[in-house]
């Protein structure tokens, strides 16, 4: 009885009511830091172009040469071109990374038809780019890249009085580029050129398409070139597939067209100098370097699908060695 009269005194009950919670509290604390936390699942692999852009933002330094092989149809003697760029890019958020790249060509030209002499090999340096690229998740598998950039007009050969070897380089090494890099090699243009790419990345395969305007803009050599502005258009899909966590393999076609009727194009007779069609493939490597470190080293070979390259026999060979950290 005396028990019973204790739980009807209030202040006992909200004494031991009291006592009850803090040991309930206590008990959960205690499952909570047992149970293991549940692991956030790892985003899929993503398939990293070879010359598209990426649609993810990452700190990288990526460094990326393409060996071109071709021949002067007029005579069938061989050349080579080497067009070697250097990318670093540094992510500031999840979906932002600022960007710089620069680039140079060689160009060891076929021997011209006789008796014209053999034309010098040319070596420049080419436009920096600056850009930005913002990446955005709209789904678990879907994602977006927009990007922005634009060119510092310095390179080699350009100018009322550019060296003419220099200047063949140039010619030369937009064709080793598979022509998805003109506004490096538009060494007399200030060059702005949004572009936009989409990817599907799930079940170890990625698809991404990508679109690019480049608007060029003449600020020197207006005595060499007659055209003072002029647009450009690239566009490209990519499929890639991971056959182990360590290695994927994947195709990459890529299309130039210039939107506008620069004086090259009006005066071609050929008619093929507007459009650029090239497709890649080749296998990429992903070696782990450290918790968030990857080097991630790729080779392919192109073929173009239309002249003028066809017509010259082009074969591309691409070394891409990027490090993302």
């Amino acid at each position: 009885m005396t028990v019973l009269r204790s739980f009807r005194n209030p202040r006992i009950a909200s004494l031991l009511a009291g006592v009850a919670a803090i040991a309930w509290a206590h008990g959960a604390h205690a499952q909570a830091m047992e149970a293991p936390e549940t692991p956030k699942p790892k985003p899929p692999p993503y398939s990293l172009p070879f010359q598209l852009r990426p649609v993810v933002a990452g700190t990288v330094v990526r460094s990326d040469t393409a060996l071109a092989f071709y021949e002067n149809p007029a005579n069938g003697e061989s050349g080579t071109t080497v067009a070697s760029m250097l990318l670093a890019s540094y992510k500031i958020t999840n979906e932002i990374a600022p960007l710089v790249r620069v680039g140079v060509v060689s160009n060891s030209p076929p021997d011209a038809v006789a008796p014209a002499p053999n034309p010098p090999s040319g070596f420049g340096f080419l436009n920096p780019v600056l850009g930005v690229t913002y990446a955005l998740t709209l789904d678990p598998a879907l994602r977006l890249g927009l990007f922005l950039g634009v060119t510092v007009p310095v390179g080699s050969g350009g100018g009322n009085e550019p060296e003419p070897k220099n200047a063949l380089a140039n010619q030369a090494g937009i064709r080793a580029r598979s022509a998805m890099d003109n506004a490096m090699f538009a060494v007399n243009d200030f060059t702005v050129f949004p572009g936009v790419g989409l990817a599907y990345v799930a079940h170890g395969l990625t698809v991404q398409v990508e679109a690019t305007v480049l608007q060029l803009t003449r600020v020197r050599g207006d005595e060499v070139q007659p055209d003072g502005s002029k647009t450009n258009f690239t566009t490209g899909v990519h499929v890639g597939y991971f056959f182990a966590p360590f290695v994927s393999a994947a195709v990459e076609l890529r299309h130039q067209r210039w939107l506008s009727t620069p004086a090259q194009v009006e005066n071609d007779t050929t008619g093929t100098l507007r459009d650029t069609t090239t497709v890649a493939i080749g296998p990429r490597f992903h070696v782990k370097l450290a918790e968030k470190a990857w080097f991630r080293p790729a080779i392919t070979y192109a073929l173009p699908l239309d002249d003028p390259m066809a017509d010259a026999k082009y074969s591309i060979v691409q070394l891409d060695l990027p490090f993302a950290f």
